[in-house]
């Protein structure tokens, strides 16, 4: 199969008919094989129903249903698990992404040789209260990732069947996709410059927790890529240090106590600012050498409640 593409919605109804039309034309007219993994995030507005219809008129019209929301994450992992397509697309269902991009997109990956292609709107139709925390986030990505991507959470990305399979996507950490497969060892990464489109029907999901959301993940992504499989070297660092510099300062006054008489060491504050860095050091030692024995992996992270499926996956 040339290309599957995977779209996450949630309510998302009114739109899903016309963009599933407007991708079989673009996958005729190119002589595309493909498959559509239409993944309903929870949806109350009837999508289900018409992603069931959908899947009917067409073999090509996959289906998941989650049995409640989990978030764009999840969606896009249980896509790239699904995915049997040599090159993997995803977009929003909102039409702000242009399926027209698709046989560039393609070629991006099959010929010029790229393992991750991200869309850049450079034109864009949001609101400044999305715009806004964009560019900010997407300069401080930069900064951390050393990626020069304009537009990380671009949901018109494509990419290269082997990056979807040995990546993985949870919490709110699509937006970093990038930086993911890139810490992945997948290290040619390119941008396009796409069509945004205006929102035609629904409403935005962006909503304020974004803006406590991304900075954390980017955090969470950048510790765990550099620790996550050896925490000793953080914690144990950290803590060995703490524990020298409260040992230090014991001694020291150990030394004052045993030369000088009548000298009460307890009375000072430094007595106690050395028992709370030898406490703390020793506590985060404890805690990266548990970190070693237990794998960051746990076997919960990515199981998520299906209720249906439709179509052949």
């Amino acid at each position: 199969m040339d290309i599957s593409v995977i779209v996450p919605l949630f309510n998302e109804v009114e739109s899903l008919e016309e963009l599933t039309d407007w991708i079989a034309r673009v996958m005729q007219s190119s002589n595309f094989s493909y498959e559509v993994i239409l993944v309903d995030d929870g949806s109350r507005d009837g999508s289900w129903k018409k992603i069931e219809a959908l899947s009917s008129r067409s073999p090509q019209i996959k289906g998941v249903k989650f049995r409640r929301n989990y978030g764009k994450s999840a969606a896009l992992n249980t896509g790239f698990i699904h995915a049997e397509g040599n090159v993997v697309i995803t977009m929003d269902a909102d039409l702000q992404d242009s399926p027209d991009e698709i046989p560039e997109l393609y070629d991006m990956i099959v010929n010029q040789g790229f393992d991750l292609v991200s869309g850049w709107k450079k034109k864009r139709y949001d609101p400044i209260t999305k715009t806004v925390p964009t560019k900010l986030y997407n300069w401080v990505t930069r900064k951390l990732s050393g990626l020069k991507l304009h537009d990380f959470n671009c949901g018109l990305k494509a990419y290269r069947k082997e990056v979807v399979k040995c990546i993985e996507v949870y919490g709110e950490m699509h937006r970093y996709i990038p930086v993911i497969a890139k810490w992945a060892g997948f290290t040619v990464i390119g941008e396009k410059v796409v069509q945004h489109r205006k929102r035609k029907f629904g409403v935005t999901k962006f909503g304020m927790s974004r803006f406590i959301n991304g900075p954390l993940d980017l955090i969470s992504i950048a510790f765990v890529s550099r620790f996550g499989k050896r925490p000793m070297h953080i914690f144990g660092m950290l803590g060995s240090l703490l524990f020298l510099l409260g040992f230090v300062i014991g001694g020291i006054l150990s030394y004052e106590k045993i030369f000088q008489l009548g000298y009460k060491m307890t009375e000072r504050p430094l007595f106690y600012l050395g028992l709370l860095c030898m406490v703390l050091g020793t506590q985060l030692f404890l805690a990266g050498f548990l970190g070693e024995m237990i794998s960051r992996n746990s076997a919960e992270r990515n199981v998520y409640l299906i209720e249906k499926t439709v179509g052949d996956l």
